[in-house]
């Protein structure tokens, strides 16, 4: 084993001191120190290691956020997520391992160079902040584990269960065009994702099919929902001739609390003047707010697939990544309606 040789004592003592409890008392300190900085040294999780010596795999899944997103109730947007995870997880015949933040500081998935995540035998990672050089270490030793979202990382391929939003944009740009709607603006978020790249990717697929020339101007950037004011909508709709808004959701309920009083101002009605539909889902949704159009992420059935995957990936340890997208799903709601009579031109 690497731990032993690099300390110089044999298996069955490294196997003491990684095992904990009384009996690993009986060890020396200054080797039970040794074994334990070998140990992080080499990236192994101490319980793991123990363990691992004994039997092989744990039969536990993880399951690591980038950020809190356990939710408060089931109306949470990351609620689906995890209950579809949680039932196949149970479903394979596995226990679900959940890893949340240690300290007060930003997460992560190594603590003193060690890989926690190593507490399992696989991982499911769900999170929008998402720290790149943690993906690439854990490619690099050969960790197990699958992204809920569509994930890149340059120089390698990683296994992840992706929503289709290119083709739920291009189809909501083309329900659109056969309303009327010829100037559509797009309201991305700032920061460049993959699910960012992959909604505008679809918002001009659709365009070109209608045979629409994309006009860069209606590509836009909101960086504070508040900036979707009446005020805004009346500007874009009066000097730029927009009868249509796409509009990707923020997770938080910053842009429908927006909407809501947006749509509630007697200066702007949606359909009448002008029509909008969310990228997306919105963070919690009742039945007592507005009922936007939108698609739909079918977040359960990600989760339930990203651990099947995980599942094959450990039986499979030399096979190649596996990439999934399964499409989303149409929301007619009430905000979009046929384009108002307006004569614009350039």
């Amino acid at each position: 084993m690497d731990i032993a040789k690099l300390t110089g004592v044999s298996q069955a003592t490294v196997s003491l001191v990684l095992s904990g409890g009384a009996v690993s008392d009986q060890i020396a300190e200054s080797t039970r120190q040794a074994v334990l900085a070998a140990a992080a040294e080499l990236g192994y999780s101490v319980n793991v290691a123990a363990r691992s010596l004994k039997r092989g795999r744990n039969h536990l899944l993880g399951l690591y956020t980038f950020e809190p997103v356990f939710p408060t109730d089931q109306r949470d947007f990351y609620f689906p997520f995890l209950m579809g995870v949680e039932e196949e997880t149970a479903r394979q015949g596995y226990d679900l391992l959940l890893f949340s933040s240690v300290g007060s500081g930003d997460r992560a998935i190594y603590t003193g160079g060690v890989n926690r995540l190593k507490l399992a035998d696989g991982c499911v990672l769900l999170g929008r902040n998402v720290r790149r050089e943690e993906l690439a270490e854990l490619v690099q030793e050969d960790f197990p584990f699958v992204f809920i979202g569509r994930r890149e990382l340059e120089g390698a391929e990683l296994s992840y269960v992706g929503a289709d939003y290119v083709a739920a944009t291009s189809d909501l740009v083309a329900e659109l065009v056969r309303l009327g709607h010829r100037r559509i603006l797009y309201l991305r978020a700032v920061e460049d994702t993959e699910p960012t790249r992959d909604r505008e990717a679809g918002y001009r697929q659709g365009l070109a099919a209608a045979g629409i020339t994309v006009d860069e101007s209606l590509i836009r950037r909101l960086a504070d929902p508040a900036d979707l004011s009446p005020e805004s909508v009346e500007h874009w709709t009066d000097t730029a001739g927009v009868t249509a808004i796409l509009v990707e959701p923020s997770e938080d309920n910053r842009l429908t609390t927006v909407l809501d009083t947006t749509s509630a101002a007697a200066r702007v009605r949606f359909p009448g003047d002008c029509s909008i539909a969310l990228l997306g889902d919105p963070p919690s949704w009742t039945p007592e707010l507005r009922d936007w159009t939108r698609f739909s992420l079918p977040r359960a059935e990600m989760g339930r697939t990203a651990v099947q995957i995980l599942v094959d990936l450990l039986g499979d340890p030399l096979g190649a990544p596996r990439q999934v997208t399964v499409p989303c799903s149409f929301v007619p709601g009430d905000s979009i309606g046929p384009a108002p009579d307006r004569m614009w031109s350039r």
